[in-house]
């Protein structure tokens, strides 16, 4: 007997096809299946959606292609997995093929059945047999976080973790995922917002559960692994093998069959949205996946956002009721929070890129043993090269934007699409020799140091060593280990870097930490850069006086030093205060003044061409044919204008937005628009277009 399986294939949004093709079958082929089936000249993986035993009215039996194998030895995707890939590219305006094979690790896509089978084989024999358990050795619990994890255990709603930095939230993350896994065939699935934030959480879970469950327990999912690996970490996953998963945002559409608990650590971070493809929130998607899984098993699964800073999102929700919020506002050992240090710059030399001030502050910490960290988000030596005599400048021949001079190498480099050239010996428009850099980054604050404390010595007699961690110093296998490891080890004393430095990670021995240019987001055209700005110096507070024990020998509090030259500033005054509740509730008012998130709902629409006359004349053709469709009353539709950086890559690049006080609103407008914006497409005005991308939810404009 034939069945009729649809199938769903990766199909972008502007091919015009349906959710799901059909196919014929001689067997009835279950939900979640993943089979192989031609497509064009084609053979393509894709996922069974379901299998009637009728063929679809509008196709032909004749014309019906057949399924031409099953992958043998996979277990289906269950229906909780198919729930959250529909959800997601319903909500983020993508197609359903899309988003459901880009779940998929690309590996497993070009793998047919006979690979398939070897690596299935291969795969049973590395994974070590079931041990012996040993007892678990774990630090006592403080009163706070017995209160939270007694808060976790029948959670009917999403979990807000409020806790203060070093007040032990990845303690409660370890606990709340022992009390799960006791459950058999049980999961967890713990999210990171980056992955130089992955060893150090992956070492703890390790140590904690290795012991318990084996060597296989614990697998990650990241960008930074290689296609095999990923593999190997999902199959270990979808098969039962691995009990926890620990990812960056890509982990969130892991194919977990046991899923009983999810962690989003660090949920503030913009990280966990995604800028291409299907621009979809990660945080958000977890949320309604624990839902969905809630609502497979009958038990609601239990889902923590963690964060000392919250999104504004989140803590909105958590004061509506939605969510639960738990706090935990002391840290570990009764350590003290850093003092701010507000350095006012109007009263400092003129041109002092360290200022006095900080310089003998850092000089007696180093002299007491301690580390210092000083943070500026901005690699490389200077943001551009100049010449003043012609008013020459590094910009970059492909991109409205300038070329970031390294002096390690010798370079200016583009930032944005990658292209880089030798530093010319004289000025390309004059040819004057004196060409130099204007403005700071990493790279020059590193020898800047390097400079202020040659004749320093540590304790032991030693030389001051500087250090810096940013993408240039970790961009080779195992550097970035490598680096943290001599942090942990007191090796460096100062270390200078991004804002990969600034969160998650547990630095001893740090009794200072320093921004020198937290001004240049103050007063940004971003709305939510006051937000950015006070979680990054918050969570970048945090890395200092981490370890009660050792920051109570030293006999001085820990601090938090930030150069300024508007030390009044509200974002500056409710850091001091150590007080994110005024500075969210303040943030709430204006928001909701304006009508912006989380009390209205926004999307953007990107246009990518070959002359920004075309993406801006899509964009605007686009929403002057939207007047007539369902729900154009609730929305409204900004004139496209061109992005921050308008040219990457020679591609032109424009957005519209669009604005609504109901995300239901907000949604139905979007879907009738999809027709519009595939149609407007071929308009002779927007010739030249190259693609264009829905953006809900977008973390910048």
């Amino acid at each position: 007997m034939a069945h009729w399986p649809s199938v769903i294939v990766s199909t972008p949004v502007h091919s015009g096809m349906g959710v799901a093709l059909s196919y014929r079958s001689e067997h009835a082929l279950a939900s979640g299946t993943l089979v192989r089936v031609p497509l064009g000249q084609r053979t393509v993986l894709g996922i069974v959606q379901d299998c009637p035993d009728q063929p679809p009215c509008d196709v032909g039996e004749a014309q019906t292609k057949s399924v031409q194998s099953v992958l043998a030895g996979l277990p289906a995707l269950n229906d909780e997995w198919l729930q959250l890939v529909q959800f997601a590219a319903r909500y983020y305006q993508r197609s359903l093929g899309e988003v459901a094979m880009g779940a998929l690790p690309a590996a497993l896509k070009d793998l047919d059945e006979a690979q398939l089978a070897r690596r299935l084989k291969k795969h049973a024999a590395h994974t070590p047999s079931a041990q012996t358990p040993q007892p678990l050795s774990r630090p006592e619990l403080s009163a706070e976080q017995a209160q939270v994890l007694d808060g976790l255990a029948h959670p009917q709603q999403p979990v807000l973790l409020y806790g203060a930095t070093g007040s032990g939230k990845t303690e409660v993350y370890l606990r709340a995922a022992e009390s799960a896994l006791q459950a058999p065939g049980a999961q967890v699935l713990v999210m990171v917002p980056e992955i130089n934030l992955t060893p150090q959480l992956e070492a703890r879970f390790r140590e904690r559960f290795e012991p318990l469950l084996g060597s296989a327990t614990v697998v990650c999912l990241h960008s930074g692994m290689t296609p095999a690996q990923r593999l190997g970490s999902w199959l270990s996953a979808h098969l039962g093998q691995a009990r926890i998963v620990l990812g960056t945002r890509m982990a969130v559409f892991a194919s977990l069959p046991g899923l009983r608990l999810i962690v989003v650590d660090e949920e503030h971070d913009p990280s966990y949205k995604s800028q291409d493809g299907a621009r979809y929130s990660a945080r958000d998607l977890a949320i309604v996946r624990a839902k969905h899984v809630g609502d497979a098993s009958g038990t609601p699964c239990p889902i923590v956002l963690g964060s000392a800073t919250p999104s504004i999102e989140s803590w909105h929700a958590a004061e509506q009721g939605r969510y639960l919020r738990l706090n935990m506002p002391t840290r570990i050992g009764g350590g003290a929070l850093p003092q701010w240090r507000l350095l006012d710059m109007n009263h400092q030399p003129k041109g002092a890129v360290i200022a006095p001030p900080l310089l003998s502050a850092m000089q007696d910490r180093i002299a007491r043993g301690e580390q210092c960290l000083v943070l500026l988000n901005r690699r490389g030596y200077a943001p551009v090269l100049s010449c003043h005599a012609c008013d020459w400048k590094s910009s970059c021949p492909h991109c409205s934007a300038y070329r970031v001079f390294h002096k390690f190498d010798r370079t200016l480099r583009c930032h944005h699409c990658g292209f880089t050239d030798r530093v010319p010996r004289a000025c390309p428009g004059c040819g004057n020799l004196d060409i130099a850099p204007v403005g700071r980054g990493t790279e020059q604050i590193e020898e800047h140091l390097s400079a202020l404390f040659a004749d320093v010595r540590r304790p032991d007699g030693n030389p001051v060593r500087v250090a810096r961690m940013d993408a240039d110093t970790t961009r080779l296998k195992g550097s970035l280990q490598a680096q943290l490891d001599a942090m942990h080890s007191g090796e460096v004393d100062i270390l200078v870097g991004t804002q990969m430095i600034a969160k998650g990670h547990d630095f001893r021995r740090m009794g200072l930490v320093a921004s020198i240019n937290a001004d240049a987001a103050l007063f940004a055209s971003d709305y939510k850069a006051p937000e950015r700005l006070f979680a990054l110096l918050m969570q970048a507070a945090g890395r200092a006086g981490r370890d009660a024990e050792f920051a109570a020998a030293q006999g001085v509090a820990c601090e938090m030093w930030v150069q300024t030259w508007h030390p009044t500033h509200a974002v500056f005054q409710a850091l001091k205060a150590h007080d994110y509740p005024r500075f969210a509730a303040e943030q709430l008012a204006e928001r909701a003044a304006a009508g912006m998130p989380p009390l209205g709902h926004q999307a953007l629409v990107r246009a990518d061409a070959k002359t920004h006359a075309a993406a801006q004349a899509f964009l605007n053709l686009a929403a002057a044919a939207a007047g007539n469709l369902p729900h154009r009353e609730d929305v409204t539709l900004y004139p496209a204008v061109p992005l921050t950086i308008q040219r990457v890559a020679n591609v032109e690049r424009a957005q519209l937005l669009v604005e609504a006080l109901s995300r239901s609103a907000l949604q139905r407008f979007l879907h009738a628009w999809q027709g519009v914006l595939l149609h407007t497409r071929s308009a002779p005005e927007a010739k030249g277009l190259i693609r264009f991308a829905v953006d809900v939810d977008p973390v910048s404009i």
